[in-house]
Parts: structure tokens; C-alpha cells; sequence
């Protein structure tokens, strides 16, 4: 009883902080959060982290998949997300000590701009006695593992939510292995249940408790790695699949636009701005399809058309206008065997 009964103290305040997000009020969403603090002891700082803040944020995106909120709106949301971060940080700084259990280095990966995840990781790594040096987003490897040399951290933490990231990514935590620092990945770019993080010999968590525990439990001991070629670790890669489609990534974006001009008869009518849209959609999903190949998992592309397709819908454009895309590309490509295979299922899934 008592845990349902805590469970349900923050349903109120959450209505009150996600009100405050969606009328774009940073004063009264601090509020929210300072309130639902009370003591401000470790304990309410994470929870309120973690049961406040990060589900408040997770509805912000589904509004915006839902088109029920604007990307202007999204991105002011999650500026109020992170002053709210800020305020936990505030209000807890006097519980922290200065006596830390280890040091480590929280940072998402090149080309990520996602952060506010990393940033709640971070506090609640903090709130545990950890000392955190957090770099945000989009930091270039080289810069990481220089970081790492000059502040000799324990490991590494590093975020992403963006699949396309993932050879990024990889060749990250291959670059820190190799100077001796395990890598920690987290986010849904890594897949379900952390698949594509095993598959580049990272450790994985599901959330910041799951990180904390791992740190906690000493697997995250360093030692010296022999340094290795990312694509090493994937040999599926040998049949070059991936890197034909990136080097010939513009050409099969150009011609598959010009052959959904003509599969998608109302494209004709398209504004500018339109067309433009269309072009970043079918450059996602060259993208998306290069990855998918990169870890040799048809799931994560067709996870994505899913996805697309559901967001497509939202915005009033039928998901078959999908089709001539998918169509252009599997005739391009279709001496490639996994590709094609690829291809074949994420078509089967629509309409």
C-alpha cells in the first residue's frame, strides 16, 4: 500500500509540470519541480528526476509524434525539461558532500542532439555519489577520448536515441576501449534491450538506476583493450553492402526523389517547403537503411518505416505515398542481397 501510495503522489504534480510545459511556463514548471522536492534530501532529488521530469519529457515526444504539439513547442518544452534538471541540481547541491565513489565522463554521441536523457543520467549519478564530467551533445570522439586522457575517468557514458548514429557511435566506443575506459551505452539508438550495444562490445543500461548499478558493481573496471577496427567486431560487414550505399548515398537519394514524383502523383502539387520535407525523408531513409545493413538487423529499418508511417498518418500524408520510395530503392539496389532482403520486409509491413 505504501508504494502505491508513492507512486500516486507525483500524478498531480506531473498533470501540473506538463500543463506548465505545454503553455511554454518555465517559471511555473520550476515551481512544480521545487515543490515536489520538499527536503531535498538524495532520495527526493532522483525520484523526482526520474517519476517528475523524465516522463513529463517522454509525453512531450509523443505529442509531437502525435502532431499534437509543434517542433517549436517540443523544443521549448525541453528547454523548460532541463532548467528543471538545473533546479534539482540546485536544490540537492547542498546534500552532496565532496566525497565521490569514482569519476566518470557522460556525453552523447557525434551528431546527437538529444541530451536532456544524458543530462538526467548525469544528476542521478551525481545524487549517487559519483563525480560527473558531463560533456553533452554531439561531442566528436576525438575530443572524448581526449577528455578521457586528460581526467583519467573510470568509463565512459555515452547517449543516443538516433539509430543512424550508430557507426558513430561504434567507432566511439571502440576509440575508448582501446585506451583501457569501458563504455556504458544507453538510449534507444542502441536498440531493444540493448542489442546493438552488445554487438560493439559496450555494456548497456536501460535507464540511470540500471547505470548506477553497473557502476556500482565494480563491471565496469578498467583495463587495456587491444585497439581494433570497429569493423571488426561486425564481419557481415565484409560483403561491403554498407559501404556502397554510403558512398553512393546522394545518387540513390536523387533518383529515388525522381522516381517518387512519379509513383506519388500528388507530390506534383507540393510546395517547396513540401518537396524539401520530402527530400530529408527519403534521406532518412537511405540512412536508416544503411544502418540497418551496418548491424545486419532488418528489424531496426523496419522499426523505422513503422514509425514513419504512424507519423506520416498523423500529419494528414497517406503512408502508401512511402511505397514508390521503397520501390525506387529495392530496384536500385536489388543485386545486394541483404539489402534487398531488408527492403522486401519493410515493404511487406505496408499497405
Amino acid at each position: 500500500m505504501s508504494g502505491d501510495k508513492n507512486a500516486n503522489s507525483l500524478a498531480e504534480p506531473r498533470d501540473q509540470l506538463w500543463r506548465a510545459l505545454g503553455e511554454c511556463d518555465e517559471t511555473r514548471a520550476v515551481a512544480v519541480v521545487r515543490r515536489a522536492l520538499g527536503t531535498a534530501d538524495r532520495a527526493a532529488g532522483e525520484r523526482v528526476l526520474l517519476e517528475l521530469i523524465a516522463p513529463a519529457q517522454e509525453r512531450v515526444g509523443l505529442a509531437w509524434a502525435a502532431n499534437e504539439i509543434t517542433v517549436a513547442q517540443e523544443h521549448a518544452a525541453t528547454a523548460i525539461s532541463e532548467r528543471c534538471v538545473a533546479a534539482v541540481a540546485e536544490a540537492t547541491a547542498s546534500v552532496l558532500d565532496g566525497t565521490f565513489v569514482g569519476r566518470v565522463l557522460v556525453a552523447c554521441v557525434d551528431g546527437e542532439w538529444h541530451a536532456l536523457p544524458a543530462r538526467l543520467l548525469s544528476e542521478v549519478l551525481r545524487l549517487r555519489g559519483w563525480r560527473v564530467d558531463y560533456l553533452g551533445a554531439q561531442v566528436p570522439t576525438e575530443h572524448l577520448v581526449a577528455h578521457v586522457h586528460r581526467t583519467r575517468a573510470q568509463a565512459v557514458l555515452l547517449s543516443s536515441s538516433i539509430p543512424t548514429l550508430l557507426p558513430g557511435a561504434h567507432n566511439a566506443i571502440a576509440s575508448c576501449q582501446s585506451v583501457g575506459v569501458p563504455v556504458l551505452a544507453g538510449g534507444a539508438a542502441f536498440g531493444p534491450q540493448g542489442r546493438y550495444a552488445r554487438l560493439m562490445r559496450a555494456e548497456w543500461a536501460e535507464d540511470a538506476p540500471g547505470a548506477a548499478t553497473l557502476l556500482g558493481r565494480n563491471l565496469m573496471e578498467p583495463g587495456v583493450l587491444a585497439a581494433r577496427l570497429p569493423d571488426l567486431d561486425l564481419p557481415h560487414l565484409g560483403d561491403q553492402e554498407y559501404t556502397m550505399i554510403r558512398r553512393t548515398k546522394v545518387q540513390l537519394v536523387k533518383q529515388t526523389l525522381a522516381d517518387v514524383e512519379d509513383g506519388f502523383p500528388e507530390m506534383r502539387r507540393y510546395s517547396e517547403y513540401q518537396r524539401e520535407r520530402t527530400v530529408e525523408d527519403i534521406d532518412f531513409i537511405v540512412g536508416y537503411l544503411a544502418t540497418a545493413v551496418y548491424v545486419d538487423d532488418p528489424a531496426l529499418f523496419t522499426r523505422f518505416i513503422t514509425w514513419t508511417a504512424d507519423i506520416l498518418a498523423a500529419r494528414g500524408v497517406p503512408p502508401r505515398c512511402l511505397l514508390p520510395a521503397l520501390d525506387s530503392l529495392l530496384d536500385q539496389l536489388k543485386d545486394f542481397p541483404r539489402v534487398a532482403g531488408i527492403l522486401t520486409a519493410a515493404r511487406d509491413l505496408l499497405p
